[in-house]
């Protein structure tokens, strides 16, 4: 099955057709997703000698995973306070050092496995409103105060508008340590890994059903996996088979447009470092350069479906709201896809069964967290535990509303955040 058309795709490296799974096999672990926390599941669990066998209902990084802005940023989708006010300040503080290792197990992982994914180090979160740019002084201080993270730098206005030719923020902070990559081919990079550590990869294959027991069945229209252990790594696609947990999470449609090939000036007068760029605005924008040299624009949010054509024509006006100056510049690619939101934007990891794991809600933040969330989930099924349940004491619900009414739900609630941004 071919991945959407967008830019991430138009620029994959080759990647085999893997066949659908056909006939009735047993593993040790049975991963449903393909995804990067599907795929970093598979890679560290193969790697350790188990036998794994992935299922993909469409190809290797066909959902959020290579679709996204890409950009590797620390902590979660919510704030480290909301995180204490859930989890306690002593897991809170755990669970940042986490997100934290994640960026470097991302980096490591690229190093091992010579995975060629356009990664560049420097992130920069940027203010609109004065009060933003308190909120950024504030987060700078409890980053180096309660969590040791040194390293990042607060930019006055002057220093913003020396690295971006725009004069729509009033202060950034700017972090080394976070940074951006092209998703599809890391997300690829990681699949032939699994593979050469000895895991098995089916594309093409939905999951139907589940049936938990001390050897859990997953079924597929052609064939069935007999496994000690399930890892569901489905993010906001949650075809097939329906768990309990899939009410937590609301799939999400984010948006990211990619402008012709500007040329190297060009697109270094717009943004003179190759950093990743996101504003503080609950319903954010974030962009960063591409290796040819476009600009890659994402942002808005849809609750109620994808529409290529008429977000396209949203993301660009928010597009020339930074940079106005692009308004002669054709956009080649203009795509979409679904985000896995929790309700308070924290992780969601549990168990739908003692040995059915589930990894979601990444909230916008999967490209480092759900590397680690792979290894998170293999440390369970080797028998320790410890750090996954720090994340599955979180406490969670579901979206009021059900099937049929949580996405109207959803959208009064979200109407407040909106109006704030405006602020």
């Amino acid at each position: 099955m071919q991945h959407v058309q967008s830019y991430y795709a138009a620029s994959a490296h080759p990647s085999p057709a893997r066949p659908a799974l056909d006939g009735d096999v047993h593993a040790d672990v049975c991963v449903v997703g393909g995804g990067i926390a599907g795929c970093s599941t598979a890679l560290e669990l193969a790697e350790r000698g188990y036998q794994v066998v992935l299922l993909e209902a469409h190809s290797i990084g066909w959902g959020a995973s290579g679709r996204s802005g890409g950009q590797a940023i620390f902590g979660f989708g919510t704030s480290q306070q909301a995180i204490v006010a859930l989890a306690g300040l002593e897991a809170a503080r755990r669970m940042w050092d986490i997100s934290v290792e994640a960026l470097a197990l991302l980096r490591r992982r690229v190093a091992e496995h010579a995975i060629d994914c356009d990664l560049h180090w420097g992130h920069m979160h940027v203010a609109i409103r004065e009060r933003q740019r308190r909120e950024l002084h504030r987060l700078q201080r409890e980053l180096e105060d309660c969590h040791g993270y040194g390293g990042t730098e607060l930019l006055d206005r002057s220093r913003v508008e020396s690295l971006l030719a725009t004069h729509r923020y009033c202060a950034g902070l700017f972090d080394p340590g976070s940074g951006h990559l092209h998703p599809l081919n890391y997300t690829l990079g990681l699949a032939r890994a699994a593979e050469e550590a000895g895991a098995t990869i089916h594309e093409s294959t939905l999951v139907t059903s589940i049936k938990p027991g001390d050897k859990v069945r997953v079924a597929t229209p052609r064939g069935t996996v007999t496994a000690r252990h399930v890892v569901l790594a489905r993010g906001g696609y949650l075809d097939g088979v329906q768990t309990a947990a899939d009410w937590r999470v609301m799939p999400v449609g984010t948006y990211v447009v990619a402008t012709e090939p500007l040329g190297e000036e060009r697109i270094r007068a717009l943004v003179r470092e190759n950093y990743a760029i996101a504003d503080v605005n609950f319903a954010l924008d974030y962009f960063r350069r591409s290796e040819d040299h476009r600009l890659l624009f994402g942002g808005r949010v849809s609750y109620s479906g994808i529409n290529e054509s008429d977000s396209g024509r949203a993301t660009r006006a928010r597009m020339l709201k930074v940079f106005p100056q692009l308004a002669d510049a054709h956009l080649d690619h203009v795509w979409g896809g679904y985000v896995d939101i929790s309700m308070n934007r924290a992780p969601d990891f549990g168990r739908v069964a003692q040995n059915v794991l589930y990894l979601q809600g990444f909230s916008g933040h999967g490209i480092a967290m759900a590397g680690m969330a792979g290894q998170l989930a293999a440390e369970v099924v080797a028998g320790q535990a410890e750090r996954f349940d720090l994340f599955a004491r979180i406490p969670h619900h579901v979206f009021p509303g059900g099937r049929m009414f949580r996405t109207p739900a959803l959208v009064l609630g979200m109407l407040w955040f909106r109006l704030r941004d405006l602020l």
